[in-house]
């Protein structure tokens, strides 16, 4: 078992554990991309009593993690498709994540499928069957309905009072059904990866790995130039949709999956997800889902993207218009590109084979070049700790490393109430947005602060404090504004509060 350490991530952390990996020596796992997954598994290895380093090129959660839904999705949409095996597993790590390992980071969300004309009977039987079998899914995934309620039908009155934009034309009331929806993606990869450290665990981000081989990684810190050759006993490539830069063997089929952002005025502040059927698909829906920061967001999409990975995707137009004509056939007063505030896109890794990328599987996939790189694609965030444990299992078993059993199960994250650090207790009321982003941490983020004017906000209409870009750096790991901004707060997803908020930022790092 690995003693519990300080969780804190910052520059003087990372350069004393940069300079002690520069006296040699050979780590148990070297674990390649600071995503989901990545940071999944040093949590794994390093609970389990394993020498780990992280290494990322970027920051941590900079590519498909951030991108995501926002949702731990209970495995419907996999039930339907008849992947029984992936629907059980997504319902049992969602319940382990509301209920034991991160139940700050993720909630009830009530989703409403309006019950309108255009929807026929067989599609209203449809979706009424699988919003019982998901019911299902949750008893038997040991989740109780206190923490998830049931599904029910509600009449038009309260259809309109959870989404007020609501077409009110004919409709015949609605289906409500509640999944579990995390405050924010990248707080989840932040939090495990503190978690990580909390373990033992040595977290570097901006630090490219490159001459990746079965038993070493080359190792240069992008802040100064210098490089290190890192000896391990096992090495994890789990780059998501550039693994096959890290193992050429790799064949990958990313997806694209788009977002826009909106302001939640647009849509009467809903405190349900619309969730609206796409005209002529089967158990396809967009959503429209409440967010942090008076925001809603409106996804998704599935299209093939091949070429070249980008950093950062980009929406294509055909995208945003196709999610706009959707969202519109179930709203009041349509809406237009002038409403969209941001948009984002994120590529999904999926495992290459024949097909729409919308029926490939979301089944994850442990490989080992012929170097002895061992890399783990596919998967999704919701089954990220399930995939981890799959890794360090097997890197345990094909190196013969020596480690305990695997404690993720029942291992709260940084923020949970159970988690060993705990905050000192509050000496005033905690705004309601800072306890949403930092569960039981939330005091010490105001009590550590030392910036001017902490509890004020960062920008007028801003709903983040400015002891929160400052505990972003000393806590989090963030070394630039674009790390704050983009990854820690999510206020660049809007470009117009990203300009307001990059000052304060700036004043940071």
């Amino acid at each position: 078992m690995s003693p519990v350490r300080d969780s804190a991530l910052n520059r003087t952390r990372r350069s004393a554990e940069l300079s002690a990996l520069g006296d040699g020596g050979v780590v148990d796992l070297v674990v390649i991309g600071g995503g989901i997954t990545g940071t999944g598994i040093a949590l794994d290895a390093a609970s389990r009593g394993l020498r780990v380093v992280l290494a990322e090129k970027h920051d941590l959660a900079f590519g498909t993690s951030r991108w995501s839904s926002k949702l731990v999705h209970g495995g419907l949409r996999y039930l339907a498709s008849g992947n029984i095996g992936i629907a059980r597993r997504s319902a049992v790590e969602r319940g382990i994540l509301m209920m034991r390992t991160a139940p700050h980071l993720v909630n009830a969300m009530p989703q409403l499928v309006p019950l309108l004309p255009a929807m026929g009977r067989p599609a209203r039987a449809l979706v009424r069957t699988g919003f019982l079998a998901g019911d299902g899914l949750r008893r038997l995934a040991g989740t109780p309905a206190s923490v998830l309620p049931r599904s029910r039908r509600v009449g038009a009155g309260e259809a309109v009072d959870l989404a007020p934009t609501v077409r009110r034309d004919g409709l015949d009331g609605a289906f409500l059904a509640y999944d579990g929806q995390l405050i924010d993606d990248a707080r989840l990869v932040t939090a495990v990866a503190r978690t990580a450290a909390q373990h033992g665990a040595i977290i570097l981000t901006q630090a490219n790995a490159a001459g990746v081989q079965g038993d070493s990684v080359t190792l240069t810190d992008a802040l100064t130039g210098q490089a290190m050759t890192l000896r391990s006993r096992a090495v994890v490539n789990a780059t998501g949709v550039w693994a096959g830069e890290v193992d050429p063997t790799i064949r990958l089929r990313p997806s694209r999956g788009t977002h826009l952002v909106f302001d939640a005025a647009a849509f009467g502040n809903p405190t349900a997800a619309l969730t609206i059927p796409i005209p002529g698909a089967l158990n396809r829906f967009v959503f429209a889902m409440p967010e942090q920061l008076g925001r809603v967001y409106l996804g998704l999409t599935d299209e093939d993207a091949p070429g070249p990975i980008p950093d950062v995707p980009e929406p294509t137009p055909a995208e945003v218009r196709f999610l706009l004509e959707t969202v519109n056939t179930a709203l009041d007063t349509a809406l237009t590109e002038g409403d969209v505030r941001g948009a984002y896109a994120g590529l999904r890794p999926l495992i290459e084979s024949a097909g729409e990328t919308a029926d490939l599987s979301r089944d994850h996939a442990v490989t080992e070049s012929p170097d002895g790189v061992i890399s783990v694609v596919g998967g999704k965030l919701t089954e990220y700790r399930y995939m981890a444990e799959d890794v360090v299992n097997q890197a345990i078993a094909r190196r013969g490393l020596s480690a305990g059993p695997c404690r993720t199960r029942d291992l709260p994250l940084v923020g949970a109430p159970a988690n060993p650090i705990a905050a000192p207790a509050a000496s005033i009321a905690m705004p309601a947005s800072l306890t949403a982003r930092y569960g039981a941490e939330a005091a010490n983020v105001l009590a550590v602060a030392s910036c001017d004017r902490p509890t004020e906000r960062v920008a007028d209409g801003i709903d983040v404090l400015r002891a929160e870009f400052e505990y972003a750096v000393t806590h989090e790991g963030a070394l630039s504004v674009e790390d704050i901004l983009d990854r820690r707060t999510r206020i660049g997803l809007v470009a117009a509060d990203r300009e307001r908020a990059e000052a304060a930022a700036a004043e940071f790092v």
